[in-house]
């Protein structure tokens, strides 16, 4: 748990308490009903089907690594600084946990640790969280407006412009109409059928030029005057055929 949580904009310290990935109360028997988004104007987790009354909203996505909330790095830079805390690869994305996670048995060796946790982070980094960075810089006394992001400045861009954290069309995939899905799906199972034919025919290709005989010209030798005579006398012979007995 953060402490002197009250010393930080309400947004911030609403997003390092809140729950994540819990599901949602107004769509409890709805799919994909797990609260992985957070409304930054509203300082609440909402889910996919929450969507529509935070459409002008600005909108963060929270991610899942290793059982713990993360946000990508370049989401989480947009909002604060996040110099010197350590960052981590998921899904080919640099992300940043938001808590610090308990620490389940001790550090071996000399391994360099969190200022604040004491869980091993690697040479460049200090911290291993956002929260943990905060809870150095408010015990430090450094003036947290230098690092924190101004809500009320952040500026939403147009619709449609891509901007990973502000746009709600880039929170979650892009929706596929049925009629869309079904030409998507029948193109692609006849492309795997033109390929799977294409190979067929290779295939078949290859095996008659390699059992097909040689083409000898008329005025090429036949094979048994090439041939020494002795590797000739050496062919073993065929299944002798006998006449029936009288």
């Amino acid at each position: 748990m953060l402490d002197n949580s009250h010393l930080l904009p309400g947004w911030l310290a609403a997003l390092l308490t809140e729950k994540f990935f819990s599901a949602c109360i107004a769509h409890e028997d709805a799919r994909k009903n797990e609260k992985n988004i957070f409304c930054l104007d509203c300082c609440v987790a909402i889910c996919p089907h929450c969507l529509t009354p935070h459409r002008s909203h600005r909108l963060l996505q929270v991610r899942r690594y290793i059982y713990h909330d993360v946000l990508r790095l370049k989401d989480a830079e947009k909002l604060m600084d996040c110099v010197s805390v350590q960052s981590y690869i998921s899904n080919s994305e640099k992300v940043v946990f938001l808590n610090q996670r308990p620490i389940t048995r001790p550090c071996r060796g000399s391994a360099k640790l969190c200022i604040i946790c004491d869980r091993a982070v690697q040479e460049s980094f200090l911290f291993c969280s956002i929260s943990c960075k905060l809870q150095h810089m408010m015990k430090t006394g450094v003036k947290l407006s230098d690092h924190i992001c101004n809500r009320d400045s952040l500026v939403l861009p147009e619709p449609g412009l891509g901007d990973d954290l502000l746009t709600p069309e880039t929170v979650l995939e892009p929706t596929v109409s049925i009629s869309a899905g079904s030409a998507s799906s029948v193109s692609g199972g006849e492309c795997r059928i033109l390929a799977s034919t294409a190979t067929t025919e290779t295939v078949k290709k290859k095996r008659s030029t390699l059992s097909a005989p040689p083409v000898r010209s008329a005025s090429q030798p036949a094979f048994s005057k090439v041939l020494p005579a002795a590797a000739v006398m050496n062919r073993r012979k065929n299944r002798p055929h006998r006449s029936p007995l009288q």
